[in-house]
């Protein structure tokens, strides 16, 4: 069993960053398809961004170019960066983990989960 645990969100003004960080319980270089994924009140849950087992990484639109994932495999920590922030981006944000490859980013397709962190973006 994985655990995944998030950390890092936090209330910030329009055009702020922040930078979320998922470590997970287990070493998951190589071996786990990465995702987060965040959800706004009265949303779907929807997907933000991606590393793949060997460090590809895929964006959803309305985060590319401000959004950067990136992993520090020492640490088994996965962190999101999140730049130039709209009100939009507004949502609790998850970590999620599957073994094997990367094939999207529905939801559903995820095993483990962190318990999600909370990005307030306000004006």
């Amino acid at each position: 069993q994985v655990q995944l645990v998030e950390s890092g969100g936090d209330s910030v003004q329009a055009g702020g960053s922040l930078r979320l960080s998922c470590t997970a319980s287990v070493y998951m270089t190589n071996k786990y398809c990465v995702a987060w994924f965040r959800q706004a009140p009265g949303k779907e849950r929807e997907g933000v961004a991606i590393i793949s087992r060997i460090g590809t990484t895929y964006y959803t639109d309305s985060v590319k170019g401000r959004f950067t994932a990136s992993r520090d495999t020492a640490k088994n920590t996965v962190y999101l960066q999140l730049n130039s922030l709209k009100l939009e981006d507004t949502a609790m944000y998850y970590c999620a983990a599957k073994r094997r490859a990367c094939s999207g980013m529905d939801f559903a397709d995820f095993d483990f989960w962190g318990q999600g962190t909370q990005v307030t973006v306000s004006i």
